[in-house]
């Protein structure tokens, strides 16, 4: 069970600021900080029970660039980082999570009196702020680990030195997961682009450039990794700090606007090539993330490569012993390998696609017509296994060397929330993980890609790949994130539309 509490607290990541005067560069500097997490701690935040400080103290930093807004962000055991912003005036504070994989703000309000998570959080009380405007308009907003919903509000918001005014945001009346219960944020604020802003609110970045308030279109992360140093990092508006990387940005343009998505041309091993992103594939850079997600195909694969170990898959496994050797067959015959699960009767083809394509991400109204869920995961495995038979018929394996491989593929399939665990001993024997973007290979270390805490002689360790299915036209979809924004100091072009990687320091 230990390993499901860790999971609960990995998968909230909260972004923190600090006030900081702005400094001469026009930079706006968020100064970031890290904190450990001891297994007890996982525990208490698994039961709601949250114990311990909670880090709320600010540092104070002054820097000699004044056109940068920096803000310190503190970092829960390399998978939390949060920071302080406050609304209205006189300002009332709130931590939130800086997250590019969304685009609103929410805070709790004073109104939400039935959901558990706003007795563990401080509440906006807009009555007692002068410059509040009322709009009063119902929405609700949907992440992967929850939604919340109220309604829309106009105040100042105060982000580092910068005060972005009449900016309008949620007053959650309802936070329906326990993530809000346990992390350690009280609302969110999106660094994503408008068009994935729910009621086509403008968000707070979009106002702090029409305002005037950053000299160029551009905030950058550093995420520091390290768990035991005092500053866990920095967010900077209005341009990038150049002590936090070395050599020179790698940048890529944006392929879609709505998510900071970009092009991945190929990912690979350093013992062998997973056999996907051949063609390119897409990638979400997202600081709301804690580890990296991409398709259960290749994650699989990954963590069998690195010994990591999830729930066993029988479906995986029936399909291998049933159905394994006619796939075998079907692929050295030439059969398309899109064709191969409908041909031996474990997908249909629905005049569009095949059904059951990909594993479901969202739970669809009960009156729509769907194929049962054994069926879908019957289908899903017969795809993963056709992928895995590819690939090592590429490498001239041989067929009894294929079924055991696949069957040993099966077992390390992740478990129903996507997380894998590993012995923390194995470190030293794993392999490098490389994802090539734009003209360039980043490299992934073991002690960059798993997440470790310890308390006393008892250690943990988690992969940081997890599994998440998108289907198509949309995916395949990979999404880096701080496993990955760790290692690499991002900046967000927001004026050129593009993103840049250089290695953090």
């Amino acid at each position: 069970m230990t390993h499901n509490y860790l999971l609960g607290a990995l998968c909230i990541l909260v972004l923190t600021c600090s006030l900081v005067p702005a400094s001469s560069d026009g930079l706006v500097r968020v100064g970031l900080k890290k904190r450990p997490l001891d297994l007890h701690g996982i525990k208490a935040a698994k039961m709601a029970r949250l114990h311990g400080e909670q880090g709320k103290g600010l540092n104070s930093m002054r820097h000699d660039d004044s056109d940068l807004d920096i803000l310190s962000l503190k970092n829960y055991m390399d998978a939390q980082y949060y920071g302080e912003i406050s609304v209205g005036s006189p300002p009332q504070n709130f931590t939130v999570i800086f997250d590019t994989g969304s685009s609103n703000l929410w805070i709790p309000s004073s109104k939400c009196i039935f959901s558990i998570a706003c007795l563990f959080h401080p509440k906006y009380k807009h009555k007692n702020s002068k410059t509040y405007q009322e709009i009063g308009k119902s929405c609700a907003i949907h992440y992967g680990s929850g939604s919340v919903s109220g309604f829309l509000s106009q105040d100042n918001v105060e982000v580092g030195d910068l005060v972005v005014h009449n900016q309008v945001f949620m007053e959650a009346t309802r936070e329906g997961s326990l993530t809000f219960v346990v992390g350690k944020f009280d609302g969110i604020l999106g660094l994503g682009f408008q068009e994935i802003s729910v009621g086509d609110v403008v968000p707070v970045w979009y106002n702090m450039v029409e305002q005037g308030l950053v000299q160029e279109e551009v905030f950058s992360f550093w995420l520091n990794r390290d768990q035991n140093a005092k500053d866990g990092g920095e967010l900077v508006f209005g341009g990038v700090d150049e002590k936090h990387f070395k050599g020179k940005h790698t940048y890529v343009p944006v392929t879609q606007k709505g998510y900071w998505q970009v092009g991945l041309r190929i990912m690979c091993l350093s013992i062998f090539s997973p056999g996907f992103c051949e063609g390119g594939c897409a990638a979400i850079v997202d600081s709301g993330t804690s580890l990296l997600a991409g398709p259960t195909t290749v994650v699989t694969q990954i963590n069998h490569a690195i010994g990591a170990q999830g729930v066993v898959s029988m479906e995986c496994k029936l399909v291998v012993s049933d159905y394994g050797e006619m796939i075998w067959e079907l692929l050295l015959a030439g059969v398309q390998p899109d064709k191969v699960c409908s041909q031996v009767g474990l997908c249909f083809f629905n005049g569009s696609g095949l059904e059951s394509a990909n594993i479901e991400m969202v739970v669809e109204e009960e009156n729509k017509e769907k194929a049962p869920l054994g069926d879908d995961l019957v289908c899903t495995a017969c795809e993963m296994l056709v992928v895995w038979v590819r690939n090592q018929l590429k490498q001239q394996e041989t067929k009894e060397r294929v079924l055991d491989y696949m069957n040993q593929l099966c077992e390390s399939l992740p478990s129903p929330m996507g997380e894998s665990t590993i012995d923390c001993n194995s470190l030293s024997k794993m392999p490098n993980v490389t994802f090539t973007i734009g003209s360039r290979d980043f490299t992934l270390t073991p002690e960059q890609y798993i997440l470790k805490t310890e308390e006393g002689p008892t250690s943990v360790c988690l992969s940081g790949f997890i599994a998440l299915d998108v289907p198509p036209p949309r995916g395949p979809l990979w999404i880096l994130g701080d496993v990955f924004m760790g290692a690499y100091h991002t900046v967000f072009d927001y004026g050129n539309l593009k993103v840049g990687f250089a290695e953090a320091v």
